[in-house]
Parts: C-alpha cells; sequence; structure tokens
C-alpha cells in the first residue's frame, strides 16, 4: 500500500477521534481487530494490570492515532460503545437467501412506517457489499449491547461491545464511503422502545410462496404485518388484524401483491394468534375491499 493511502486511513482514523468517537487499528484491507488477544497478551504497556480489549484500548487521542498509523496502513474501527453510538446496520442479501427475500434497507423501511415514522435522518455510510450504516447517538443512562436481527430480519445494532469500519477505510470489495454528511441524530425515542422492549419468542406463521417478482418493500411489509398479528395477544386480535391488512391493501391495489395471496398470509397470522378462519376470513375481506377502494395514486404515496 503506499504512502498517500496510509495518509487517508491515518486522516479517517484521526477524522473519527475529532467526533469524540474511540477509534482502533483493524488489520490491513480487513475488518479484523489488529491489537493482540488475551492469548498472547505480552502483559506490558497498556496490559501492564491485565489484558485490555480493544474496546478498553480504543482513543481519541491524536499522538497515539498518529504513532499508530505511523506503522502500517491499518483499517479504522470505531468502537461503538465508547464513541457514545448506536449503529444500524442494514446488511445486503447473501447467495444462500432464497429468491426474493427484502435485504436490510427493505425490513427497516417496512419497520419505520409500521412504526409510523419516516427513515431517519442521520449520517449514513455506504459499505463496500453494498449495506448501510445509519450512525445514532446514543441516549446517556442506558447501555446498549449488539443485537442480530432483534429489530427485524437483516438488520443489527452495534453499541457496547462493537465496532464498525469507519469511512476511508478499504476491503478487497471496495472502500467504505460517506452517503450522508449530515450530523449524527439522537436515537429515535420509539427505536429505543423497540431495542429494550422484551422479545417474546413466537412462532413465526408459514406464509404461502410468493411471486419471483414479488416487490421486495411490499413482501417486506406482509411479512411483519403477519408477524405482528401472529404475536397479538388476547383482547386485540382483531382490531390488529384490521389495521393490518389495511396497511398492505394498497399493495394490492397498485398490483404489487395478489389478493389471494395477502389474504392467505393473513389468515394464516389470524389462525396463529387464535382467531377462528371465518372470523379471520371475514375480517380480512372487509379490510382489503376498503384499503383498495381508498389507496392513493401511487406517484403520491
Amino acid at each position: 500500500m503506499t504512502h498517500d493511502a496510509r495518509s487517508a486511513l491515518l486522516h479517517a482514523a484521526l477524522d473519527a477521534a475529532e467526533r469524540g468517537w474511540h477509534v482502533f487499528p483493524l488489520l490491513p484491507g480487513t475488518k479484523r481487530p489488529a491489537l493482540h488477544g488475551e492469548a498472547s497478551c505480552p502483559g506490558t504497556g497498556p496490559c501492564a494490570s491485565g489484558h485490555l480489549k480493544w474496546e478498553q484500548r480504543a482513543t481519541t487521542d491524536p499522538a497515539r492515532i498518529e504513532r499508530c498509523w505511523a506503522t502500517g496502513p491499518f483499517n479504522v474501527g470505531i468502537a461503538t460503545g465508547p464513541a457514545g453510538l448506536l449503529v444500524v446496520d442494514l446488511d445486503t442479501l447473501k447467495p444462500t437467501d432464497e429468491e426474493g427475500t427484502p435485504d436490510g434497507a427493505a425490513n427497516f423501511l417496512a419497520l419505520c412506517e409500521r412504526a409510523g415514522h419516516t427513515v431517519p435522518n442521520t449520517r449514513r455510510v455506504r459499505t463496500p457489499s453494498g449495506g448501510e450504516h445509519l450512525y445514532f447517538t446514543a441516549p446517556s443512562g442506558v447501555r446498549f449491547t449488539n443485537t442480530t436481527g432483534t429489530l427485524t430480519p437483516k438488520v443489527d445494532t452495534r453499541a457496547w461491545g462493537g465496532q464498525v469500519v469507519a469511512p476511508g477505510s478499504v476491503t478487497p470489495q471496495g472502500r467504505y464511503t460517506v452517503l450522508d454528511e449530515r450530523p449524527v441524530a439522537n436515537l429515535p425515542e420509539w427505536l429505543q422502545k423497540a431495542l429494550t422492549a422484551p422479545q417474546r419468542p413466537t412462532a413465526a406463521p408459514v406464509l404461502p410462496a410468493l411471486a419471483r417478482d414479488t416487490d421486495r418493500y411490499a413482501a417486506a411489509v406482509l411479512r411483519r404485518e403477519v408477524a405482528a398479528v401472529a404475536t397479538t395477544a388476547e383482547g386485540g386480535r382483531q382490531a390488529e388484524l384490521l389495521r393490518a391488512v389495511r396497511a398492505v391493501g394498497r399493495f394490492v391495489a397498485w398490483g404489487d401483491l395478489d389478493r389471494a395471496t395477502v389474504e392467505a398470509a393473513f389468515t394464516c397470522g389470524g389462525e396463529s394468534a387464535g382467531l377462528p378462519p371465518g372470523e379471520c376470513r371475514a375480517t380480512i375481506r372487509k379490510a382489503l375491499d376498503y384499503s383498495i377502494r381508498t389507496a392513493w395514486p401511487r406517484r403520491t404515496a
């Protein structure tokens, strides 16, 4: 790697540190920490009083950063916990994923819409694989940890115990680049609640197969709304079914989803929640008729 490339990585590390984000070196061209592990700890220097992990050794000290990056072309890791960040990681699809599966961006958009919000405006970084990192300032007094798929499939979060690769870093797949330079937003309250809410283990309803050309966003909304119905407790099941079907009905009106498929999916979700099949079908038919009749044109959506 050239001296100019090394200087660019040093600049990336210093830029992150200037923002108050604790950084540490990653092995050149990778996402793996370059610091020694506990098994090979020499017990000297910073570790003289006991082994310090990468999160503990991450720093904002410009002098330490310059000394470190002078020795090699290290990628830049940001220790999200000490940095006071919570980063939402929107994953792309893998070759092993079933065709038509919504990616992280589609699932997160559906999650935001269901919560009654748009996707938050904040600093965004594009990963070499085509995914995105959304940066948020974590609230004080709450110690968030990492999650994998807790919010919704293909959406992870990084906080205490986690790291993200800073923009400017390079892997064989490409470079981490900033998509949106705007200031880091505070973590929205609704996302805080979603991350701290007790997770109820439930069996996911088996949905009918969707056509291969089904719109990914429409598929993500359908899956999430059916799951919401399936996990609703007694006392609010029919109201939740009515609301969820109306939320999906516009995609039927626009031709993104087949009506029969939607009816079958919500019948499955309603029955999983304990509603009688006949009650499910009547509610679904009523809600879809209303949604199709009142759906706004796609161009104004």
